[in-house]
């Protein structure tokens, strides 16, 4: 015969994993450093400009001038 379960505890202990899931997830995003946020935002704005000097003539809305 199978193993008798409490529910109650069984959501219990799946609500504590859920959270523990989420608080990992939030800690990989928000726990960084001020020079990390930084320099991930100089790197983004790096990349926007490097693509849009290199991007063909023509007007922003993609039709040619």
């Amino acid at each position: 015969m199978g193993e008798v379960v409490n529910l109650r505890l069984a959501r219990k202990r799946k609500a504590r994993v859920d959270r523990e899931q989420v608080a990992e997830r939030n800690r990989a995003v928000h726990g960084r450093t001020k020079a990390e946020r930084e320099r991930d935002a100089a790197e983004a704005s790096r990349t926007v400009r490097f693509l849009d000097g290199h991007r063909r003539g023509g007007r922003d809305d993609g039709t040619p001038e």
